[in-house]
C-alpha cells in the first residue's frame, strides 16, 4: 500500500494555472485529497478538497446506475452534479478570499 501511495505522489500532475498565473484553479487539491483518502486521513482529505466526497458519491452512483438503472436515476445524477458544482465553486471562493 505504501508503494502505491508513493507511486501516486511521484506522478501527480502539476497545476498549470498556478504555475503560469500564480493562483490555484478549482481543481487544485483533488489529487492530493485522493491520496489522503487512500492513506485513511479523511478529515485532511476534506480540508484539502471539500468536493472529494461529493465527487465520489456522483461517480459511485453513476457506476451503480449504469448496472441497476434506477427509475429516478437522472434526477439523482443532476442533483449530485449540481451539489458538486456548488461545493467546488464555494470552496474555491472561500480558499481564494480567505488566504
Amino acid at each position: 500500500m505504501g508503494l502505491l501511495i508513493k507511486g501516486l505522489e511521484d506522478y501527480m500532475l502539476p497545476c498549470i494555472n498556478k504555475k503560469y498565473f500564480g493562483f490555484e484553479c478549482m481543481g487544485c487539491g483533488l489529487q492530493r485529497s485522493v491520496v489522503l483518502l487512500i492513506k485513511g486521513q479523511f478529515a485532511d482529505a476534506f480540508l484539502m478538497y471539500p468536493a472529494v466526497y461529493t465527487i465520489i458519491a456522483l461517480f459511485g452512483f453513476l457506476i451503480v446506475n449504469h448496472f441497476k438503472n434506477f427509475k429516478s436515476g437522472n434526477k439523482i445524477i443532476i442533483i449530485l452534479a449540481l451539489l458538486n458544482v456548488f461545493t467546488i465553486i464555494s470552496s474555491y471562493l472561500l480558499k481564494l478570499y480567505l488566504k
